[in-house]
């Protein structure tokens, strides 16, 4: 069936009952429909792809692109009201996996900002990513050029700012244009990189 709107509240059951060509998110049994995204947007979610997935290789973490859903507290009966699809998600236990996407937070979640979905990538999924246990939370925003890098610690979320640095500014806020992986050690990605030739 195609995306009905009547129900006031959804879940993963009715997530499995959508068309194939429906991309939307439930977040607390709310259906937010999925922008198409604009070619900015694409560019940066493959290199960052291209990265983490080659320093992955060999590895047993695995790095998955959008349309992949993710349901964040899963349960038996699909009764669940959470299943996002990041841009980008690393998941390093392979029992999470199924052949729908992912069952449980994953640990690393990337989401590049676009104006529609900014506020919720920002606030709405922060809080939801928080309180299922991700990991590590990157928000790139692409018009900054920089990354909001979220490390998981102690229940709480601390923050880095990275972006480009320029060396005629000695008070600049950026920690670093190499921003960390910290999930990962020893990956780590050159933001000169993701950004250039937008």
């Amino acid at each position: 069936m195609a995306l009905a709107q009547e129900k006031e509240h959804f879940t993963y059951a009715d997530y499995l009952e959508w068309d194939e060509d429906v991309r939307a998110e439930i977040i607390d049994g709310v259906v937010y429909a999925m922008s198409p995204p604009i070619t900015v947007h694409q560019k940066i979610s493959m290199k960052l792809a291209i990265k983490i997935g080659t320093w992955l290789e060999g590895k047993p973490c695995q790095v998955f692109a959008a349309p992949f859903g993710v349901r964040l507290s899963p349960e038996d009966d699909r009764s669940d009201d959470t299943v996002v699809e990041p841009d980008l998600a690393v998941i390093c236990d392979a029992s999470k996996l199924d052949e729908r996407g992912c069952n449980g937070a994953p640990d690393l979640v990337v989401e590049i900002l676009s104006p529609s979905t900014a506020h919720k990538d920002r606030f709405v999924k922060f809080h939801k990513y928080l309180e299922a246990g991700v990991r590590e939370y990157w928000i790139v925003d692409p018009g900054a050029e920089t990354v909001q890098v979220h490390i998981l610690d102690q229940g709480r979320y601390m923050t880095n700012v990275y972006g480009i640095i320029d060396p005629e500014d000695p008070d600049s806020r950026f920690v670093s244009d190499i921003a960390p992986v910290t999930v990962l050690p020893g990956c780590s990605i050159d933001l000169k990189r993701v950004f250039q030739a937008l």
